[in-house]
């Protein structure tokens, strides 16, 4: 009930400012929130990266959770070294192209997710953009969160805004806030994944359409390769989720193991459809390339149709413009018409045979 009861909190707050964006952070070019929970409250003030730990460690329930987009190796070295974290981790989160997955660091859980976005667009084209991909990282100890956004898209600001309206689940801590990631990252590939399959289903009509013209291969081209991009962002997250599902780290609070399996569960669903929507263009792209040899099947019967009509008079007026002496019905008054009218009936005849016979 309550990850549902989030996840409509959440979609309400998409069209939020995007608090994510380095431009608007008050706390450096990398930093862009850095704040202090406690006991599901958020704490007034704001808090350097040092001073913030220090002030939730005072008492029972605190945390904090900072937030960076895109940080190079020298603005990342101060905050890993406060933290203690792991330097293959730490390397990981800079660079970014990972796979999503779950790795445990002592008592570190860092975890990285494939954030995706639908391009919007008029129309499906062969160089159109469908689905634009990002990385988000995700830090978290006994006490700290730290998020690392890449990517132009991906915000967590309306996720943060929406935690915060559930005092009771952002009271269980840092691994409330991992879960609620995961399910916000996962809500995306459903709403993507939707949005993919109007596209489909576009594609789908004109290749089928009667009166139209016939589908691009390059739009279901261009489909199958974006939607490759999805498959990439969306399937190797199963393994993790499974782990914090039904094998979770020490870092991982017990009780916001089970609300894993439902993040889980939503993946599942994403995958299906895009393995369905994979197995789907494959059809697509067969009966279009069917269709293609099809039409050009018929455009050779009626070039063949129209060779042999043109055939019988190149033959009679080749046979009369051979210039012999003695052939029948040279000089006779009625051999002209007679010829005409033969070549016009053999023409028909043969024309009548044809259309019968659905070659034209």
């Amino acid at each position: 009930m309550i990850s549902n009861l989030s996840r409509a909190v959440r979609r309400a707050y998409r069209r939020t400012v995007d608090l994510s964006h380095p431009a608007r952070s008050p706390l450096g070019s990398a930093v862009v929130n850095c704040v202090v929970y406690r006991e599901g409250g958020r704490q007034p003030g704001d808090w350097a990266p040092d001073e913030a730990i220090r002030r939730a460690r005072k008492g029972r329930g605190g945390f904090v959770w900072i937030g960076l987009h895109e940080p190079t190796n020298e603005e990342f070295a101060g905050l890993a070294k406060l933290f203690g974290l792991h330097p293959l981790a730490v390397e990981d989160a800079v660079h970014a192209h990972q796979r999503p997955k779950v790795e445990r660091y002592d008592d570190t859980l860092f975890a990285v997710f494939k954030t995706v976005r639908y391009v919007e667009h008029e129309q499906l084209t062969a160089t159109s953009e469908v689905v634009d991909t990002g990385e988000l990282m995700v830090f978290i100890g006994r006490d700290f969160v730290i998020t690392i956004r890449h990517g132009s898209h991906g915000s967590l600001g309306p996720l943060r805004e929406a935690l915060e309206s559930l005092p009771d689940q952002l009271a269980k801590g840092p691994s409330a806030v991992l879960h609620a990631i995961a399910d916000h990252v996962v809500d995306d590939y459903l709403e993507v994944t939707d949005a993919v399959q109007n596209d489909i289903e576009a594609v789908e009509t004109a290749v089928f359409a009667e009166h139209t013209a016939r589908g691009d291969a390059g739009q279901i081209y261009q489909l199958k390769r974006e939607l490759l991009e999805l498959k990439r962002a969306v399937v190797p997250l199963a393994r993790p989720l499974q782990i914090l599902a039904h094998e979770p780290p020490a870092a991982l609070s017990p009780d916001i193991q089970p609300y894993f399996r439902d993040v889980a569960d939503h993946l599942a669903r994403a995958t299906e459809q895009i393995n369905a929507f994979d197995g789907l263009l494959d059809s697509i792209l067969q009966a279009h390339l069917a269709q293609v040899t099809v039409a050009q099947n018929e455009d050779m019967r009626k070039i063949t149709a129209w060779a042999a009509i043109v055939a019988v008079p190149t033959m009679i007026c080749g046979l009369y413009g051979m210039n012999f002496d003695h052939m029948p019905e040279l000089r006779w008054t009625y051999g002209y018409p007679l010829v005409l009218g033969v070549i016009v009936t053999l023409c028909f005849v043969i024309h009548r045979g044809f259309r019968r016979n659905g070659w034209l």
